[in-house]
């Protein structure tokens, strides 16, 4: 093994690593090119040599770039690269997990860790290649781990036994659990829910509840009691679509509140279960029952009893109905493992602690708030603090003062609002803001720091994806870390465990670093399929690559940049002219106020040219005439120019109940005002 000269420092480690051939490398020039023939030597004798290509331990998890010079030991050898991925370390006694190296309890015994081998790669001559051969064995070994980490009800029943006395949940309404009151309320909710109102062979569950307490502990007495919860899209505000959802999904009984439905006025084709009415119905038997099993029975013994035991990783957990930004929503079809991973992957990236205070303001039908804001708190030490409303931001600021909240997940739109109407001293706590969904303005995150002293954090992420796939880390989770944890304008590095790829917009060929293409995401993470849509399916799998839609680089440190998505471009003369890197063109000439979306960017038909770039607002500060000079004046391509007839104003800008534009409703507002624009 090549092996760092200082790490095999001490009288009976040198006597080990000299015993087992240890090849010492330290950092000059001359130990590295001595290095360097002594594994060669070694490599031409027929023995095997291992190297570690990133240069460094981790400080984060993530799988750093590999130094190229690694490669110099197989020349003029016909000796092939066998990749090799160490899997599970992050966590035990030999990560950076928890700030520090050894020095630390593990937190259990044995700890399990994976060794995967990769095929033999002949004459490699890309450390790029190599890397990511390494990042799909990691892949592939989360994959193959069927451990009770990957079931998320067992491990929600330990994490509540661990905070049996510590607040776990909060909402704005003033309700509050212990970990021990979380449990206990979600045992009574299954054995009522079971005695009263669901079928055995009932296995979809409805649900519209807004964040909160109660919505918690409906989806996690739903999931211990082996049934898929099925959170709705109440902010559809149409019976047909919510009508259409539940017809597809098979759902008989829907749960909920009688001040939700009043708020709704929809008429739902499912027998409703009013979450209040259990007041009466909860029985002594039940209670004495719930408790007994919080506190005297052994979680094994417990998890047993439940059958949770029997849960495959592979089973469906949720059924996430996409938001429909570009047309009919689809069933996402969720598995457990797809939402224990990711949860483990967030809690790694941010390094979240039992200190931490998650402000959970995503609806729980959206996939952010589903496994981020809900899910993170049932299986991780942190606590959660739930509002009803995102945009109701002087109740977003107080729910944050009174709970110390350190960990705010939301998208632009929503931290617009909440520029002018939070005070500072609300947010003061606050260490870490990851926003998602939508392009990150890098004026709202100037707005943001300066009204707050934080700077937000871009991610990503898709509801087919679980949902979270990269982010950028937060400069106070980066404590120690020596290699770039964040670039502005990126979305960050993949989660470790899932591998990104960006191909040919065409051909579907790999692509290099810094070449613009489509991006492909695999992992643990993908989903298992849209419901009952097999060609749909088909259309953005290739093997295991789930095809995003979206266009992307990545940088040589792994960095990746999306340069718009495949439904946001424009094909002008045989050109492909993105409406993000216009619109953000445009947001520096208006040096716009960006407390809420005013303008945006579409295409409509053109007789001439194919398409033609339009802009939709509410409201401009500065005429059509002055922003196509200014737009010409600071170098941009004349394609990416809207001509001055190409503005209209309108009411609104069409945007869904998650903050996300609505790009089908915007592409028909901008043909029905430019109708006969592609006459011209």
């Amino acid at each position: 093994m090549v092996a760092y000269a200082d790490y095999i420092k001490g009288w009976w480690i040198s006597w080990l690593a000299r015993e087992m051939g240890a090849i010492p490398i330290h950092s000059s020039r001359k130990s590295m090119v001595q290095a360097i023939r002594t594994a060669r030597e070694a490599l031409r004798d027929g023995d095997l040599v291992c190297i570690f290509p990133e240069g460094q331990l981790t400080r984060t998890g993530y799988l750093q770039q590999f130094r190229p010079g690694f490669l110099s030991i197989l020349k003029d050898t016909d000796v092939p690269l066998i990749p090799v991925c160490l899997v599970g370390l992050w966590g035990s006694i030999f990560s950076f997990e928890r700030g520090k190296f050894f020095w630390k309890w593990p937190r259990q015994w044995p700890y399990p860790i994976s060794i995967a081998f990769g095929k033999p790669i002949h004459k490699p001559t890309d450390p790029g290649a190599v890397r990511q051969a390494v990042e799909q064995l990691g892949v592939s070994a989360m994959k193959q781990d069927d451990g009770f980490r990957m079931v998320p009800a067992r491990r929600f029943l330990r994490t509540c036994r661990r905070s049996l006395w510590r607040s776990k949940a909060a909402d704005s309404t003033g309700a509050e659990l212990t970990g021990s009151g979380l449990l206990t309320r979600s045992l009574i909710l299954r054995r009522c829910l079971r005695r009263d109102v669901l079928a055995e062979d009932e296995n979809r569950v409805g649900l519209l509840i807004p964040p909160c307490v109660g919505g918690m502990v409906a989806n996690a007495a739903l999931t211990i009691d082996r049934r898929v919860a099925v959170n709705l899209n109440y902010a559809v505000r149409s019976a047909d679509v919510l009508n259409e959802c539940i017809r597809r999904a098979g759902i008989r009984h829907v749960l909920t509140s009688r001040k939700v439905m009043e708020k709704l006025e929809l008429a739902i084709d499912a027998e409703l279960v009013y979450l209040e009415d259990f007041r009466d119905k909860v029985t002594t038997a039940d209670k004495l029952v719930a408790a007994a099993q919080t506190w005297l029975l052994p979680t094994a013994i417990l998890e047993r009893l439940l059958g949770l035991t029997h849960v495959d990783p592979d089973d469906l957990i949720t059924i996430i109905f996409t938001s429909g930004s570009t047309g009919r929503p689809k069933g996402a079809m969720l598995t457990h493992r797809n939402i224990s991973t990711n949860v483990s992957c967030f809690a790694e990236l941010l390094r979240i602690g039992r200190g931490d205070v998650l402000i959970g303001i995503l609806p729980f039908f959206h996939s952010f708030g589903y496994t981020c804001a809900m899910w993170s708190v049932l299986l991780l030490d942190a606590k959660g603090a739930y509002h009803t409303n995102p945009l109701e931001p002087r109740q977003v600021g107080k729910l944050c003062h009174k709970h110390g909240g350190t960990i705010l997940i939301a998208t632009p739109t929503f931290l617009r609002s909440y520029l002018r109407r939070v005070e500072p001293e609300e947010f003061a706590k606050l260490n870490v803001v990851v926003t998602g969904a939508e392009k990150l303005p890098h004026d709202l995150a100037d707005a943001f720091e300066k009204r707050f002293g934080l700077r937000p954090s871009e991610g990503y992420g898709t509801t087919e994806l679980s949902p979270a796939v990269s982010s950028n880390i937060p400069r106070s989770r980066a404590v120690g870390m020596p290699e770039p944890f964040a670039k502005e304008g990126s979305i960050g590095k993949p989660f470790p465990g899932i591998s990104v790829k960006v191909v040919d917009l065409d051909t579907g060929e790999d692509l290099g670093v810094n070449r613009s293409g489509m991006l492909l995401v695999t992992g643990p993470n993908v989903m298992k399929g849209y419901l009952d849509e097999p060609e749909l399916t088909a259309e953005v799998m290739r093997d295991v690559w789930y095809v995003t839609g979206d266009v992307a680089r990545i940088d040589e440190d792994g960095f990746t940049f999306i340069t718009g998505r495949i439904s946001r471009f424009a094909k002008i003369g045989g050109e492909m002219v993105p409406h993000l890197h216009v619109e953000e063109a445009i947001a520096k000439v208006l040096a716009a106020d960006e407390e809420e979306l005013h303008f945006v960017v579409t295409s409509v038909p053109d007789a001439r040219k194919g398409e033609r770039l339009v802009v939709l607002h509410t409201g401009l500060s500065r005429t059509p005439e002055e922003i196509c000079r200014a737009l010409s004046d600071a170098g941009n391509p004349p394609l990416w120019i809207p001509s001055q007839d190409s503005f209209c104003q309108v009411d609104e800008i069409p945007v869904l109940g998650t903050g996300k534009l609505a790009l089908r409703e915007v592409q028909e507002l901008a043909r029905e005002k430019f109708r006969d624009a592609d006459k011209r």
